[in-house]
C-alpha cells in the first residue's frame, strides 16, 4: 500500500495517528539538526519533519526536489501553523522514507514557483509532464475536467443523447484546410479528419435521433493564435430535430449560464442574452465578436463630413469614437494611439480632437467648423471634456480599423468592466461574401438555411441574403457558432450553386447528406460551443495553450512527442506516398 491518506487530507483531528503518504518533494529546508520537506500530490501539501532520527537524516540526503517518495510517520501538531493551507496545523514526524521515483538533480526549469511562467514556453511544452505539475496549470486541467462533467450533466438533463461520430471522414469545405490521411487499402485516396461533425450530426437528425450531442474533437489546419489552438480543438457539438433558432438559443443560454455560474465567482449575464444583428455589430463595434464590457461605441459621421475641405476625409467613410472625459489625456496618449493605428491596424493615420469648454483644440480641430461642432453635440452626444477619434477609409476597412482602435482605447483607458462575463448573440449573418478572388463564397456555414428560402436565393443579390446563422460571444471571444440547417435537398443545391458548385459536385462531395435528404428529413438546428475557449475564460487565462493538457506550440509543433516528424520509406510505401521536398 503506497498511501492511506492524500497530502491534502490530514488535519488537527488526525494528531497521534500513524499514516503513510506518497507524493512529490516540492521543497526541502535544511536547518541542520532538522529538515522540513513539503510533500505534494494533486490534493495538497503536507509538511514532513525529520529531526533526531539519524537513519532518516541520512536517507533524506538522497532526496532532491520533484523526486517521488513514500513516508510513514506520526501526525503531530505544528508549533508554527500555516493558515494558508488545509494541512497547516499538522506535520508528519518521519519514521520511514522510501524513494519511489528518482529525479535528476537539475530541472529544465523551476516546476512549482512563480518563476515557472517565466520559462520559455517552448521549453515548458517540451517538458510538459513537468509543466503540468505546476499548481495553477494543474488546477486548470482539473477545472476543464469538471466543466466537461457539468456539460454532460446539463445535456443529459435537457434530453440530449450522446453519440460519437467518426474521426476518419471525408474532405469538406468548411472554411479551413483539411488534415488528410492517406489510405493503405485504397491507393491514391484519402480520408480527412473532420473540421466538425457537421454532416454526421445532420445525418443523425435524418436517422430520427431527437437531440444529439458530443464533446467532439475538431481538426483544422489553421495558423495558431492566442485564442485558437493549432491543429485540433474541442467543442460541445449539439443538434435538435424540429427546432427553430429560438429553441437553440434557449439551450445555449442554459448551457452557458449553468457552466459559468458553477465554475466562477464572477458576475454572469442572465438569460435572455442580448441579440445583436451582424450588421449592427459591425457598425457599433467594428467586429462580429464585440466585448460588451467596453462602453465605447463606433458611430458613423460620413454625412457630417460630406463637404469637408479636409483632404484626408474627402470621399471616405468616416467613423468616430467619442471618449467621455478623454480630453484629460496628454498629447503623448494621442500620439501613441496614432502610432498604434498605423502600426497595428494598417491605417494611414488616426485623427483626433479634444473638446474643451472654449471649443475644439488639438489634432484636426481647425477642420471642425462651428456647425459641425453643434451637430456633433446634438447627434453624437459630444460634450465638454470629451475626446473624439476619427477613422477615414473605404467602408469595410474603416469599420475594421475603428473596431481595433475601440478595443485598444478600452484597454489603455482601463474602461473594461472587471470580473464579469457579458454574453450576446450575433444574429443574421450574411449567407455569402466575396472571396479574395472576387467570387461568391459562403460567409459562415454552407449548410445553413437562407432567410427567405428559395425566393431569396432566386431573386435577391447573393450578398444581400441573410442566413439563420448565429454566434454566442462573451467578452470579445466567439464562444459558439450555429445555424438553422438547410434540410431541403433542392434548396441546398441552389445555395451551393450560387457559391459555384454544380449539383454533381454537391452530390459527389456531400453524397451522404444529399442522398439522405431524399428520404424524409425533419427541420433541424444546432450549435457548437467551444470547450477550450470556455475553459480559457473561466480560468481567466489569455492563452488557450494554458487550458489544454498537451498543446501544440505557436508553430503547430508538439515538442513533447516531436510531431510532426518524418516516417520511414516503408511507411510511406504502405500508403502509396512518395515525398519530394523542394528546398525553399
Amino acid at each position: 500500500m503506497y498511501r492511506d491518506h492524500n497530502c491534502g487530507e490530514l488535519n488537527i483531528s488526525n494528531v497521534g495517528q500513524t499514516v503513510v503518504l506518497a507524493g512529490w518533494v516540492q521543497k526541502i529546508r535544511n536547518l541542520g539538526s532538522m529538515k522540513f520537506i513539503d510533500l505534494r500530490d494533486q490534493f495538497g501539501i503536507t509538511q514532513i519533519v525529520i529531526s533526531d532520527n539519524e537513519e532518516m537524516q541520512e536517507k533524506s540526503n538522497e532526496l532532491v526536489t520533484e523526486c517521488v517518495i513514500q513516508v510513514k510517520g506520526k501526525v503531530i501538531e505544528r508549533s508554527n501553523k500555516n493558515t494558508k493551507i488545509s494541512t497547516g496545523e499538522i506535520e508528519i514526524e518521519v519514521e520511514e522514507i522510501n524513494i519511489l521515483g528518482k529525479c535528476k538533480n537539475v530541472l529544465p526549469f523551476e516546476v512549482n514557483s512563480e518563476k515557472t511562467g517565466e520559462a520559455r514556453e517552448d521549453l515548458r511544452l517540451e517538458y510538459r509532464f513537468l509543466d503540468l505539475r505546476n499548481d495553477k496549470l494543474h488546477k486548470t486541467i482539473l477545472l476543464r475536467s469538471n466543466i466537461m462533467k457539468t456539460l454532460r450533466r446539463k445535456m443529459d438533463e435537457l434530453g440530449f443523447t450522446e453519440v460519437q461520430t467518426p474521426i476518419l471522414a471525408n474532405s469538406s469545405p468548411e472554411g479551413a484546410r483539411d488534415y488528410l490521411v492517406p489510405s493503405r487499402l485504397h491507393p491514391g485516396e484519402f480520408y480527412a479528419l473532420p473540421q466538425a461533425p457537421q454532416q454526421f450530426k445532420q445525418l443523425l437528425m435524418v436517422s430520427g435521433f431527437d437531440k444529439y450531442y458530443q464533446i467532439a474533437p475538431c481538426f483544422r489546419d489553421e495558423d495558431p493564435r492566442a485564442d485558437r489552438a493549432p491543429g485540433e480543438f474541442y467543442q460541445l457539438d449539439f443538434e435538435m430535430s424540429f427546432a427553430e433558432q429560438e429553441d437553440v438559443f434557449k439551450v445555449l443560454e442554459d448551457i452557458f449560464t449553468t457552466v459559468f455560474k458553477e465554475h466562477t465567482t464572477w458576475k454572469v449575464d442572465e438569460a435572455p442574452f442580448r441579440r445583436i444583428p451582424y450588421r449592427e455589430a459591425m457598425e457599433k463595434y467594428g467586429i462580429d465578436k464585440p466585448d460588451l464590457r467596453n462602453p465605447l461605441i463606433i458611430q458613423d459621421a460620413t454625412k457630417l463630413f460630406a463637404n469637408t475641405e479636409f483632404n484626408a476625409f474627402k470621399d471616405k467613410t468616416i467613423k468616430i469614437i467619442v471618449v467621455e472625459n478623454g480630453a484629460s489625456q496628454g498629447r503623448k496618449f494621442f500620439d501613441s494611439m496614432t502610432d498604434f493605428a498605423k502600426e497595428e491596424t494598417g491605417a494611414n493615420g488616426l485623427a483626433w480632437v479634444k473638446v474643451e469648454e472654449a471649443g475644439y483644440t488639438g489634432g484636426i480641430s481647425k477642420f471642425i467648423t462651428e456647425d459641425m461642432q453643434n451637430e456633433l453635440a446634438k447627434e453624437y452626444s459630444v460634450k465638454a471634456n470629451d475626446a473624439i477619434f476619427f477613422i477615414a477609409d473605404e467602408f469595410i476597412k474603416a469599420q475594421k480599423i475603428a473596431g481595433q482602435v475601440r478595443i485598444e482605447l478600452g484597454k489603455r483607458l482601463d474602461l473594461i468592466e472587471k470580473n464579469v462575463y457579458r454574453f450576446c448573440f450575433i444574429t443574421d449573418f450574411p449567407m455569402y461574401e466575396l472571396s479574395d478572388e472576387g467570387t461568391i463564397d459562403f460567409n459562415h456555414n454552407p449548410f445553413s438555411m437562407p432567410q427567405g428560402g428559395r425566393e431569396a436565393l432566386e431573386n435577391k443579390d447573393p450578398l444581400e441574403i441573410l442566413a439563420y446563422q448565429y454566434d454566442v460571444v462573451c467578452n470579445g471571444y466567439e464562444m459558439a457558432s450555429g445555424a438553422v440547417r438547410n434540410h431541403d435537398p433542392e434548396l441546398m443545391v441552389k445555395a451551393f450553386e450560387i457559391a459555384g458548385y454544380t449539383e454533381k459536385e454537391v452530390e459527389t462531395r456531400f453524397g451522404a447528406l444529399y442522398n439522405a435528404f431524399q428520404y424524409g428529413t425533419p427541420p433541424h438546428a444546432g450549435a457548437a460551443p467551444g470547450l477550450d475557449r470556455m475553459v480559457m475564460l473561466i480560468a481567466d487565462s489569455d492563452n488557450i495553450r494554458e487550458v489544454i493538457a498537451f498543446p501544440k506550440n505557436k508553430k503547430a509543433r508538439d515538442l513533447l512527442m516531436r510531431a510532426p516528424s518524418t516516417v520511414t520509406e516503408k511507411q510511406l510505401e504502405d500508403v502509396h506516398i512518395k515525398v519530394d521536398i523542394k528546398e525553399k
